[in-house]
């Protein structure tokens, strides 16, 4: 929903960048590569040992580059590639992964019964684009929802600010917010599908 309103902006102002790093080399596919490999190590390293402020700029950098390959690959003299769609998708659902498990492991440390939900919300997450998928298998256009990628990261963001700023409820309510967000998507879709095939 924020996202399919922002992206045209984001885009146009990201576009001259996107231009210099293909002129000097760099693929739509190693952006993804190396976008993906850094939310791992970050999460693992930094925010599954509670270092939540340089967790945010990974998770930033997630959605950065998560919009730097789609728009390199868009304006690249080959195009969007079947291989670069698929990689994209496979390795952004291994970061959004990532993220989760950094914050559940952080959680199980601290004795926080917490990280159970957030278990959960690593399904519950990765439900919302295999539903999409399954859909367009089928023909049926099936985007929208409350919780897309973009806001799952975004959600996880602010709710890390927060706690920075003192909040400590913040990070609690994220999570919850993020597994009942996700489940409700998951919901959206299946009912768009339905609809599709009555």
């Amino acid at each position: 929903m924020i996202s399919a309103r922002m992206k045209p902006q984001v885009v146009k102002l990201i576009t001259p960048l996107c231009r210099v790093l293909l002129k000097i080399g760099v693929t739509p596919d190693l952006m993804t590569i190396l976008g993906t490999t850094i939310v791992v190590i970050g999460s693992f390293t930094l925010l599954a040992k509670g270092e939540i402020a340089a967790s945010l700029i990974i998770i930033g950098l997630a959605l950065l580059t998560d919009l730097l390959d789609g728009t390199m690959a868009r304006i690249s003299d080959k195009g969007p590639t079947k291989w670069g769609n698929f990689l994209d998708s496979t390795l952004d659902r291994i970061s959004d992964a990532a993220v989760l498990i950094g914050l559940a492991l952080y959680l199980h440390t601290q004795g926080d019964s917490l990280f159970i939900a957030a278990i959960i919300t690593i399904a519950s997450s990765s439900l919302v684009p295999y539903a999409r998928a399954k859909a367009e298998s089928l023909g049926i256009e099936c985007q929208g929802g409350f919780a897309e990628r973009s806001e799952r990261l975004l959600l996880l963001g602010v709710a890390g600010v927060l706690h920075l700023f003192g909040f400590t409820w913040a990070i609690d309510a994220g999570v919850w917010i993020l597994l009942i967000s996700s489940l409700l998507t998951v919901a959206q879709r299946m009912a768009i599908v339905w609809r599709a095939t009555r």
